[in-house]
């Protein structure tokens, strides 16, 4: 008898306690106004991945830990990609020793052309004399052969001795001797005219292809520049930051482990950016204006309620999700709905801050309308 009113004293004590849950669970009724949605707890969740392939050389953070913004959380081996660097600059300094050179050798065939220019011109001065010359010796031999012709026509007539008339022809021979050598000059000139300028061509196809050899050295330290200055971007991207304040959810490598390029190494939840998705029926959504204030009630901290503001509302309708228990409630069109909460808020509470968490959403229909008592901002203090 003791046993059994033992047993009925329990039975009721536990309907007791489950009825005193229901009452302290169970929602208020929702006034004019307003609407309500079930919802989970949700925020940006950032991946902090290696840009490359490689070996993890550290992990400075564990999961939990808090970071702020650029804060180092972890560091790649580059001991690979430092030799490379030193490689790469050995072939700048090597490029460079040839520019120096190429340029050099264009100085050199660039005075040897100045040079063959300034022969050309004093070898043309040189034809030039030679073809007065060779005017004047003509001049000489036609006056020449001018007087040996009256020599010949007064010697036939008797009136000049035949001394005379061979004087004459003598003086013709000489004239033509002196006029060939004239013409000889200017041959020479012209030979020498034309050497030049052979000496001048070759020293500007010289020049080109010093020129050539300079540019294309160029073009050798500016690759090679190129990828130096990668290699170093790739130096910088193996010391893996935070890229924004955040708390470590994952911590999904460790130090030796060889990663694949975008392998990732931890994921940061930014506690600036947590929000609650809920759904609403196709008959409210459209009530719900952007920027609307909201109230955010968690199952696991009912006593506190958080403000938020309404951030996004889909602009197309889809099912309900299966997280939704009734199924007069599966059978409704909802649109999704995110109540953003204020990110100073956020970080004041940073500590509290947990994603995942179920909860319902009430979001203000009516901007003129007072929110219930029962829903008025209690924060943890």
């Amino acid at each position: 008898m003791v046993r059994r009113l033992a047993l009925v004293a329990a039975g009721v004590a536990v309907v007791a306690a489950g009825l005193y849950a229901w009452q302290r669970n169970r929602a208020e009724p929702l006034p004019p106004g307003f609407a309500a949605g079930n919802g989970r707890l949700e925020g940006t969740e950032i991946d902090i991945a290696t840009k490359m392939a490689g070996r993890v050389k550290d992990v400075l953070v564990r999961e939990g830990d808090f970071v702020e913004s650029g804060q180092i959380v972890a560091v790649m081996d580059t001991d690979s990609i430092a030799a490379e660097l030193r490689q790469t600059q050995a072939r700048i300094r090597q490029a460079e020793s040839a520019t120096t050179t190429a340029a050099a050798l264009a100085a050199q065939r660039r005075e040897s052309k100045v040079s063959a220019q300034a022969l050309i011109v004093q070898r043309r001065q040189a034809k030039a004399s030679a073809a007065q010359l060779v005017a004047q010796r003509e001049s000489e031999l036609a006056f020449a052969q001018s007087e040996m012709r009256r020599s010949e026509e007064l010697a036939a007539k008797g009136f000049i001795s035949a001394q005379r008339l061979d004087s004459d022809r003598t003086r013709v021979r000489t004239a033509e001797a002196a006029l060939a050598a004239a013409r000889a000059q200017v041959a020479e000139a012209q030979a020498a005219i034309e050497a030049a300028q052979s000496q001048a061509a070759e020293a500007a196809a010289a020049i080109d292809a010093a020129e050539s050899q300079v540019a294309e050295s160029k073009f050798s330290v500016d690759a090679a520049a190129a990828a130096t200055e990668k290699i170093r971007a790739d130096i910088a991207d193996a010391t893996l930051r935070t890229p924004r304040a955040g708390r470590v959810l994952f911590r999904t490598a460790e130090p030796s482990e060889v990663l694949p390029a975008g392998g990732r190494v931890l994921t940061v939840l930014d506690l600036a950016d947590v929000y609650m998705t809920f759904f609403l029926p196709e008959t409210v959504a459209g009530k719900v204006a952007l920027g609307a204030e909201a109230r955010l009630v968690l199952d696991a901290a009912r006593q506190y309620v958080v403000p938020a503001r309404i951030s996004f509302v889909a602009s197309a309708a889809q099912f309900t999700p299966k997280t939704v228990e009734t199924a007069s409630e599966r059978e409704k069109l909802v649109f999704r709905v995110k109540a953003q909460i204020d990110p100073d808020l956020l970080m004041r509470h940073r500590a509290q801050v947990k994603t995942g968490l179920p909860g319902v959403a009430y979001v203000k229909l009516d901007p003129n309308a007072e929110w219930p008592g029962w829903l008025e901002v209690k924060l943890p203090q």
